[in-house]
């Protein structure tokens, strides 16, 4: 049977906490990795339905999108709505992880389940996060030690580049010195100017391997000042991050895509909105599930394979906001959604992932609407 720190870890790994917003709280919030689960509860958000729901199904642990605890607090006192549930579930044995912003940044996350199930083409983030910290290493060695020294350094972190290891470039030239006194050279003497020939060598390696790098430099190396510098590269927009841009696979109008969207996500009883000409054509689209105001002007300087955005799906827009924003030259015309049945997307994905690679135990999405609004007048 698996435990409880069986499925924390894989979740970690499918969506690390490094991606989460600074302002995020996610992770587990209550369980003990010792605790044994054979069945998992996937949900939006926890609310006291879903808790009676995951007690009544045998469910050990709950996966939710929403943080239960976003905001600071002291205590879980049991007559708060909040309080009492986290006793339910400690009480009923059942351990709660959630993931929120690293959830929607992740690859195969909510943003993607999103942008598949709109049918949306080639997505990339909306908002790249920051590829890997790498360094360029640069080292100057002598001919004849040039693969041992590739050899130390690859084996040190250096030279990994995707699918392949030992990475490396290397150009010829000659290297000149004079060993002044107290100098100990493995060519040449005190005092005199040396030249040799030597190979220019390069190699990336991830920065936190960098203090490891060069000391396996200086131990390979022949000499006993190694020349050598380092290069802090810039950093490549990373496959990860917030919301998704991508496109349809025909142009439609924007009314047509509306009424599209009302047909795969799920229904609720605020519909979907449209602010902008319902005729306009689109193709490219953007997306951010969840509240979506800050990312207004982004889409607008948004370009997906050298085309701007025509439509941006998003949640819980403003009046204000949403006037202004389409009162402004070129905007993407604005569709706003329900947040739970954008985010609920995900859940037959993150079902499919555990069932395919995750821990050995039962996935349920929930049964539970937990969109609040429950009737339209």
């Amino acid at each position: 049977m698996a435990r409880f720190g069986d499925l924390t870890t894989w979740m970690d790994e499918r969506y690390p906490p490094r991606l989460a917003e600074s302002w995020d709280r996610v992770g587990v919030v209550c369980g003990a990795p010792e605790d044994p689960v054979d069945r998992v509860l996937l949900t939006v958000d926890v609310t006291p339905a879903v808790v009676d729901e995951a007690i009544a199904t045998g469910a050990q642990a709950i996966i939710a999108h929403h943080p239960l605890l976003l905001r600071g607090v002291h205590g879980v006192d049991p007559r708060t709505p909040k309080g009492l549930m986290v006793h339910r579930l400690i009480r009923a044995g059942i351990g709660l992880i959630c993931a929120h912003t690293n959830g929607d940044s992740a690859l195969g996350g909510v943003a993607e389940a999103m942008a598949r199930v709109i049918g949306l083409e080639r997505t990339t983030p909306l908002v790249p996060g920051a590829g890997a910290d790498l360094d360029q290493l640069v080292a100057f060695v002598p001919t004849d030690h040039v693969t041992p020294v590739v050899d130390a350094l690859a084996a040190a972190g250096a030279g990994a580049i995707g699918d392949y290891d030992r990475c490396h470039f290397r150009h010829g030239g000659t290297g000149s010195f004079r060993p002044l006194d107290g100098a100990d050279p493995y060519i040449g003497s005190v005092g005199a100017v040396e030249e040799v020939a030597e190979e220019r060598v390069e190699m990336v390696l991830p920065r936190a391997r960098r203090a490891a790098v060069l000391a396996a430099l200086k131990q390979a190396h022949p000499y006993e000042e190694p020349a050598y510098h380092v290069l802090e590269l810039a950093p490549e927009p990373a496959e990860t991050g917030l919301g998704r841009v991508g496109r349809l696979v025909e142009s439609i109008s924007a009314a047509e895509f509306c009424d599209h969207l009302s047909r795969v996500l799920p229904k609720t009883v605020t519909g979907i909105r449209l602010a902008g000409d319902p005729e306009r054509r689109i193709r490219v689209v953007a997306l951010l599930p969840g509240a979506g105001d800050s990312l207004l002007d982004t889409t607008r300087r948004t370009r997906h394979e050298g085309e701007p955005v025509d439509a941006y799906v998003t949640s819980d827009l403003r009046h204000h906001p949403a006037d202004e924003f389409t009162q402004q030259e070129n905007a993407p015309v604005l569709i706003d959604v329900a947040h739970w049945a954008a985010e609920s997307t995900w859940l037959p994905e993150l079902a499919e992932q555990l069932n395919d690679n995750g821990p050995d135990l039962e996935t349920i999405v929930s049964n539970v609407r937990t969109d609040p609004w429950t009737a339209r007048f």
